[in-house]
């Protein structure tokens, strides 16, 4: 059997620093005959822009929640002209 894609990686451990500095994780389990590897490396810029995209999704999903809980609200001059049609 042919070794995987991450098998014929060389470890981030071995490689040379360069200019760019960059963090890794990597992960190897196992459960009976399934095996996974994962390995990340990510940079501070990456980590700032995912943070951004986090935040986007909560402050987005916070005012949709916002808008669907809210008791309607009715803006005064809207409100007399709707009521001046009647």
């Amino acid at each position: 059997m042919s070794p995987g894609p991450i098998e014929q990686q060389e470890p981030l451990g071995r490689s040379e620093p360069d200019a760019t500095s960059s963090d890794a994780a990597f992960v190897e389990m196992s459960i009976r005959s399934a095996r996974f590897k994962a390995e990340v490396r990510h940079t501070p810029a990456g980590l700032l822009a995912l943070g951004a995209c986090v935040t986007s999704i909560l402050l987005g999903a916070a005012a949709i929640v916002w808008v669907s809980t809210a008791v309607p609200r009715r803006h005064p001059v809207a409100t007399a002209l709707a009521l001046r049609r009647r």
